[in-house]
């Protein structure tokens, strides 16, 4: 095991870009547990009357009220975004990428990743928000911020019920709110939504990890980008001294460019959204490589094996031994 984790710490160390993907399995290694010591906690008199064990089967319970809904619902999303996790993987993480040209496409909503310093113009959250409120119709695609609502449940956190008044209804047609969660198809894509999708797609196509033969002029990270045939790279990363990726060829890349794709944590729940991607990407791009550290989950195909590391650990032992 501490054979891989030096490789890992090499690999990335010599790598022009990184491109993080984060599950759920991140942010329990951080703390973020939904069930045991933490759940029973906050939630024992809801798992008295309800029977559930966990908050992820609180979340689907429907109950009684308006009043309870919102009562689980304000405990839930106080103590998984508003508070900060209780171990600092996030912190570890940022430190080993912090001057590294890299991007984080997550699935977790937890909000961890900006907490911890990573710039949110290179992040991009695909399945949502604890922070956010959405119309539960919806009527119309914007959402909204939601600490100061949840802060004043919070102050009834003692009781099953919040007050009538408190309760979050859309300001537009006057149904209640819902949580900015990708949960089925009323799920709201806001603005902010698809700047960040288009973000993440313009970093993979100015460092070339995915063909883009029509690119001259776009926007990375906030800056302008010039473009040199198939080689684009952003100011911002000129500026810092980061070199460009290699060149593309029918729709692979070939040359010196270092790329690692870094998996932390994702399961068998979406791996459509970043495993299987990752796995794609690294096979196409001979300079690739991919690391992926998940407890008793990380694997890899046949295809890619010798350019991989996979780590069967906790994931914030990991990082610390490589800070």
């Amino acid at each position: 095991m501490t054979e891989k984790i030096e490789k890992l710490k090499q690999v990335l160390s010599e790598a022009e870009t990184v491109v993080i993907g984060a599950g759920s399995g991140l942010s329990t290694s951080a703390g973020f547990t939904y069930s045991g010591e933490r759940f029973e906690k906050y939630f024992s008199d809801f798992a008295v009357k309800y029977g559930f064990h966990d908050m992820y089967s609180g979340g689907f319970t429907p109950f009684e009220s308006l009043e309870e809904h919102w009562a689980y619902w304000s405990r839930y999303i106080m103590i998984n975004r508003y508070m900060d996790p209780p171990k600092p993987v996030y912190k570890d993480l940022f430190s080993l990428v912090k001057d590294k040209d890299y991007f984080v496409i997550t699935t977790n909503v937890d909000h961890c990743f900006q907490k911890a310093g990573f710039d949110k113009n290179r992040l991009f959250y695909t399945q949502g928000d604890y922070g956010l409120f959405q119309c539960s119709e919806p009527c119309h695609e914007e959402t909204y911020d939601n600490e100061k609502q949840i802060r004043a449940m919070w102050e009834f956190r003692d009781e099953m019920k919040v007050p009538t008044e408190l309760v979050p209804r859309c300001p537009v047609c006057g149904k209640p709110m819902s949580m900015n969660l990708r949960a089925d198809h009323t799920f709201v894509t806001d603005k902010d939504w698809h700047k960040a999708s288009k973000q993440y797609e313009k970093f993979l196509q100015t460092r070339n990890i995915i063909n883009n033969p029509d690119a001259s002029v776009g926007v990375c990270c906030s800056h302008k980008v010039v473009a040199v045939g198939f080689n684009t790279l952003c100011y911002d990363a000129k500026r810092r001294g980061i070199k460009p990726s290699a060149r593309i060829k029918n729709g692979e890349q070939e040359g010196d460019g270092k790329v690692l794709f870094f998996e932390l944590g994702v399961g068998g729940n979406t791996p459509r959204i970043i495993k299987y991607p990752f796995w794609q990407m690294t096979e196409k791009n001979p300079n690739a490589g991919y690391a992926c550290i998940n407890f008793e989950e990380a694997a890899v195909p046949p295809k890619i094996e010798k350019r991989s590391i996979c780590i069967n650990d906790d994931i914030g032992e990991v990082l610390k031994k490589m800070v």
